[in-house]
């Protein structure tokens, strides 16, 4: 798009040039008629043959725009000669420079070489005036120096204007265009973000419900492979859990594709009740002792999933990895946030160390909703995991929805 403004600008600009070109040749055509006109044969026929030359340099020049032979400086050198040389014949041809003006600052590259090229205008229009009128006379020091000098003046005022405008138009559309760009690739880098961004989510999302999900069911197969012939019951409870597990699986990732990756499966209510669920499924799946103090606790829907998304990953992480024997859980609502504190006293891990998704998927959890994650421990001494989620911000939340 950019490009495309870019291009349009200077077909514009080209055209303006062009259409302030083809007058200034109308208006150069007419007085060089009229007054040719006027003149004996004599004066006629050279004025006729330099103005042949100044025309056939610019059709030179307008036709072969790139060629390195026709350049714009070279017609302005033809131009400034056949105005001293047309001056030279007749004093009234001098008029004619006045209507050249535009020429000197539409084909001078920089304000410099234009007032150069419009000074040597004026030196070789008055010296073919001086020649003409046989020296210093009295119409040439009282109207024609005057009268050129005059026109010069105006020329270079006016084209210091235009030029000033032109570059003042120039840069302001050189900033367009980089703003332009500026805000394309803002957009671009906004897209890339917001696509990993979005990666990032669905895989936290997958890791922490399917992923979570199925190593529960590879451990309790496991585990039901291993006793079925010891403990029938306890194999057949394990398969029911597997059964269980499965079509929450299965619930889940329905709510995945269905809300377009969307966090679903999570029913709105006490979220104590759910974490009830989710620890007695673990303390039936696991054997371990589980003490629980729930906090009723009334949170918005983003919270209550960060919370039980929290504690899911946790209990994975002591069924895969702490071989403990007791799990605490703790929610309480403080007056500066809602809690939730998970404690095991399994063989616990350096936590600088650890390199794993979960954790880090819980960190940024908490960390979206203004709140924090810290994990305590060290080898041998268990672990604990608390989760801190500002309670203006679940309860501004909870009233929002409730309204």
């Amino acid at each position: 798009m950019t490009v495309l403004a870019g291009a349009s600008a200077d077909t514009l600009w080209a055209t303006s040039l062009r259409r302030w070109n083809t007058i200034c040749w109308v208006l150069f055509a007419a007085m060089a008629a009229g007054i040719v006109s006027q003149g004996r044969p004599g004066e006629r026929y050279g004025a006729l043959a330099l103005l042949g030359c100044a025309v056939l340099s610019y059709a030179l020049l307008d036709r072969f725009p790139g060629n390195p032979v026709v350049r714009p400086h070279g017609y302005l050198m033809v131009l400034v000669l056949a105005l001293g040389g047309l001056a030279y014949l007749r004093s009234s041809y001098a008029s004619l420079f006045m209507v050249t003006l535009p020429h000197y600052w539409m084909f001078g590259r920089t304000p410099r070489i234009s007032m150069g090229f419009l000074g040597l205008a004026a030196v070789a229009t008055l010296l073919g005036s001086w020649l003409q009128q046989g020296g210093w006379t009295a119409e040439f020091l009282g109207e024609t120096i005057v009268g050129t000098l005059i026109v010069v003046a105006v020329g270079a005022l006016i084209g210091l204007w235009a030029h000033s405008v032109v570059e003042q138009s120039t840069e302001r559309a050189r900033l367009i265009e980089e703003l332009e760009q500026t805000q394309a690739q803002l957009s671009e880098a906004h897209q890339r973000q917001g696509a990993a961004d979005e990666r990032e989510r669905l895989a936290r999302e997958i890791h922490d419900t399917l992923a979570q999900g199925f190593a529960s069911i590879v451990v309790l197969a496991e585990a039901a492979r291993a006793q079925i012939a010891a403990d029938p019951a306890r194999s057949a409870q394990q398969l029911r859990s597997i059964e269980s597990t499965a079509r929450e699986n299965l619930a889940e990732a329905r709510e995945l594709v269905g809300a377009g990756g969307q966090p679903g499966g999570v029913a709105a209510g006490s979220v104590a009740v759910t974490l009830r669920r989710i620890l007695d499924r673990f303390a039936e799946d696991t054997g371990l002792a589980v003490h629980a103090e729930l906090a009723d606790l009334d949170c918005d829907q983003q919270t209550r999933i960060a919370l039980l998304r929290c504690t899911q990953e946790s209990l994975a992480n002591v069924r895969k990895h702490a071989r403990a024997s007791t799990v605490g859980v703790v929610l309480a609502r403080r007056p500066y946030a809602v809690e939730l504190e998970i404690t095991d006293d399994g063989a616990g891990f350096a936590v600088e160390e650890s390199r794993g998704f979960g954790l880090d998927g819980m960190r940024k959890r908490t960390a979206e909703l203004g709140g924090r994650l810290t994990v305590t421990s060290s080898v041998g001494d268990g672990t604990r995991v608390l989760a801190m989620i500002p309670a203006t911000i679940a309860q501004e939340t909870s009233e929002e929805g409730s309204a």
